[in-house]
């Protein structure tokens, strides 16, 4: 990171450290915010006419405001993320065209269809038919489009690095907003349930999510992005802090996944290192585990030894939970027996919820995108998770150097099985594992070693 770099970063994290303040203070900016956001991001894909794969820079960085824009009402439609995204990875391909090899995601594509126009002719009367469908089906659209502009595509390690520095700018603002929200975590912490007071107010399971993927990519900025030693100690900070907030959401599955993310980079990422960079990552890795066990720590103390009960799966008072998935088992079992009952077609897109209250008299989602897909798309769903599941291990056999591909892959698939695809970042997160990673030096076949301090 050169010293230029080194001042833009300093001045994007303060700005976004002042953006969240600025919403704490008066939420009804959060809408100005959102035109901001839309403005510059496509005014700058049309400057430059995506050369450096812009659109991924500026969808990256409304993955990660999203949350923001919920939680503040922000947001003008409530699918903001997954349209704009679906927009800017057209717009990609009109600039920069798309491999002839993707027919696999213009398949999956074709296949949503039947499902959409079965599930409205399916859907009661008394339903708003186009909330419905669209509140379950532009995830996988989303999916779908960002996947066909990521497939097979050419990307340098640099334009990843600017892609994840933007995904991280707007988590700082979140976690500022997160601390402004709920200074003292231990004056509302009284259950070991997920707690909406100190995820701001917001879904604890939409804020661990991104928080847990906030804490990947801090981690990846401490030790790829960190030239100076001051720029270190701000990475390392920062990682803290998301973490420590994410932890204290009660909501355990986006930090687990951060954590298992962080696990598969540093496994993929240290064969393709040097040995300074091997050495440097073995230091961070230390580094990591200490801090791990202080930021556990802290949180135990602050939360009352509430948080160790919560992960071992127990109540307040200390007795084992009977579920270990907070009841959702019985909604997956409900959407696999709708597949089973109607194999060919399903149930239709946004049919499963009206589906189960006939059946069992729950009016609730099961927030797990596979049984979902299954029950609502039947046999066209099982062909759609099969070309998700297989499609990307293919193309890493022909580009072993997507050392993020793992870490992005666990990412999408962890968190369609406990939020679905509520949040556009699962979606998005998937289709990177598509992209052909290249570096500056491809003979020596290791990471750069401007990416090592």
């Amino acid at each position: 990171m050169k010293s230029n770099d080194s001042t833009n970063y300093f001045k994007f994290l303060l700005i976004h450290l002042i953006i969240g303040w600025v919403i704490f203070v008066f939420p009804p900016l959060s809408k100005l915010y959102a035109i901001f956001i839309m403005f510059f991001g496509y005014s700058y894909v049309i400057k430059y006419k995506n050369k450096n794969n812009e659109v991924l820079i500026v969808a990256a960085y409304i993955i990660g405001a999203e949350v923001m824009l919920r939680m503040t009402d922000g947001m003008f439609i409530n699918e903001y993320a997954k349209y704009n995204v679906i927009l800017l990875m057209v717009l990609g391909m009109i600039y920069s065209g798309f491999s002839k090899y993707s027919f696999p995601y213009w398949l999956f594509l074709l296949f949503l269809i039947p499902g959409v126009f079965y599930g409205i002719s399916q859907l009661n009367f008394e339903t708003n038919i186009r909330k419905a469908i669209a509140f379950n089906i532009s995830g996988p659209a989303t999916l779908g489009f960002a996947a066909l502009y990521c497939f097979d595509r050419e990307i340098t390690f640099e334009q990843i690095k600017k892609m994840i520095f933007a995904l991280g700018y707007p988590i700082v603002a979140i976690t500022l907003y997160l601390f402004l929200y709920t200074p003292s975590v231990k004056d509302v912490v009284i259950g070991t349930y997920s707690n909406f007071q100190t995820s701001g107010g917001f879904g604890p399971n939409q804020m661990s999510t991104i928080l847990g993927l906030g804490t990947f990519v801090y981690f990846f900025n401490t030790f790829f992005n960190s030239k100076t030693k001051t720029i270190l100690l701000i990475n390392i900070i920062l990682t803290t802090v998301i973490a420590y907030r994410g932890i204290v959401t009660f909501s355990r599955g986006g930090m687990l996944t951060g954590a298992i993310m962080i696990i598969c980079l540093v496994i993929l990422a240290y064969n393709k290192l040097n040995k300074q960079g091997q050495a440097k990552l073995l230091l961070i890795i230390i580094t990591t585990i200490l801090l791990s066990g202080f930021i556990w720590l802290y949180s135990s103390v602050q939360t009352g030894g509430l948080i160790d009960k919560r992960y071992a799966n127990q109540d307040a008072k200390g007795r084992e939970k009977e579920s270990k998935l907070t009841g959702r088992e019985i909604l997956i079992e409900s959407e696999l027996e709708m597949f089973w009952e109607n194999p060919i077609l399903g149930v239709g897109v946004g049919k499963n919820k009206e589906y189960r209250e006939e059946m069992l008299g729950i009016s609730a989602a099961s927030h797990n995108e596979i049984s979902r897909m299954l029950a609502e798309q039947g046999m066209l769903g099982v062909f759609c998770l099969l070309i998700l599941f297989i499609t990307p291990f293919i193309l890493y056999l022909n580009n072993r150097n997507n050392i993020f591909i793992l870490s992005f892959y666990l990412f999408w698939i962890l968190t369609i099985n406990h939020a679905a695809m509520r949040l556009a970042a699962p979606a998005f997160i998937y289709a990177l594992s598509l992209l052909k990673v290249t570096f500056v030096d491809e003979k020596s076949n290791s990471l750069p070693r401007q990416s090592t301090v």
